[in-house]
């Protein structure tokens, strides 16, 4: 019986040597050590022996065994080398050759418009605040001294969740919540999202996003705000840009203005895009009205202030020569590419 073991062991190894594929050498693996494999049968046989016999044909058959897995885990080593050699050598990489290039997103043009301003008024001197999209019907009308039957009330017909919370329709709560926590002085913008419901039309969205500004100290004048408003649109929109100033009504500023700068299209001469005037409104600005200070403990004696508020899309829409406020939420590639 040891010469047909091996006999057996030698034409096992002899086959896994002779494998050219890791396929090849499973085969083997399964007709020699399987279930039904060569060696595992007559280590079944095992039990018929004499007790003489038992241990040393035992003790041989496990031996041949051993040395079949070692020579299969070492071919298996051998072939899985080869293997990886030759893929290499056939996925070979022309490094001359261009890289494929990955669409890269870009920023959106309302973000754009907001960083760019934010990094305005920070060489100003301003800091950037913050403050919540749902809001008490306190800080977005009344402190701004917009009571309840204010006729102001009209024109931002506003989305409320009860009597007393709702969207905010502009970022001027921000002011009341800065200043009641702060005494002057105050330089602060508000950037963020505003709700009020507009019907979606080229110029109109019932959400937007908006750039509110404070400043309060001792002795500012409507000279301050002009010459901040004058410097900030000509770092906007070019140093050839002119600023008009015309008198407007905010119940939270008085004197207030309407801000205009000069036609980007026509340079001021007059063109069907700022309807022939040379002007394009931009924001609404003012003194703080006194009303406003003494909602937050004020002295407005002692202190003065001016306020203004920008649509971050306008800007926008006059920068990049925008036409329709529309583009800015539809998420087509074709237009965001374009920044």
């Amino acid at each position: 019986m040891e010469r047909q073991i091996k006999e057996t062991r030698d034409k096992i190894i002899l086959k896994i040597k002779n494998a050219k594929k890791i396929q090849e050498i499973e085969k083997v693996k399964i007709e020699s050590l399987g279930r039904k494999g060569e060696l595992t049968l007559l280590l079944r046989k095992l039990g018929s022996l004499s007790k003489e016999d038992r241990p040393i044909i035992g003790k041989l058959l496990h031996q041949y065994k051993k040395e079949i897995e070692n020579t299969i885990q070492k071919v298996t080593t051998e072939l899985s080398n080869l293997e990886k050699e030759k893929k290499l050598k056939n996925d070979v990489v022309d490094i001359s050759l261009l890289g494929k290039r990955r669409d890269r997103g870009t920023t959106h043009p309302i973000q754009l418009v907001l960083k760019e301003i934010e990094d305005i008024f920070l060489s100003f001197g301003f800091n950037i605040e913050e403050g919540p999209d749902v809001e008490l019907d306190y800080y977005n009308f009344e402190a701004l001294n917009i009571p309840k039957d204010h006729p102001a009330r009209d024109d931002q017909d506003s989305f409320f969740i009860n009597n007393e919370i709702l969207l905010r329709t502009h970022t001027s709560p921000v002011e009341i919540r800065v200043m009641e926590r702060q005494q002057p002085p105050i330089r602060i913008i508000a950037t963020g999202k505003c709700y009020r419901r507009d019907s979606t039309d080229s110029t109109h969205s019932p959400m937007f996003h908006q750039i509110e500004g404070l400043a309060v100290d001792k002795n500012i004048t409507f000279g301050d705000l002009k010459g901040i408003l004058t410097v900030f649109v000509q770092k906007m929109f070019g140093k050839d840009r002119k600023v008009r100033f015309r008198p407007g009504f905010f119940p939270f500023t008085e004197p207030s203005a309407e801000v205009d700068v000069s036609c980007l299209l026509c340079k001021g001469k007059g063109c069907r895009s700022c309807g022939y005037t040379g002007w394009l409104e931009i924001m609404g600005a003012g003194l703080t009205d006194p009303s406003v200070f003494a909602k937050v403990g004020y002295d407005s004696e002692k202190y003065s202030g001016f306020a203004f508020g920008m649509g971050a899309e306008r800007i926008a829409m006059l920068k990049y020569g925008i036409n329709d406020i529309r583009l800015f939420f539809e998420n087509d590639l074709r237009f965001l590419k374009q920044f």
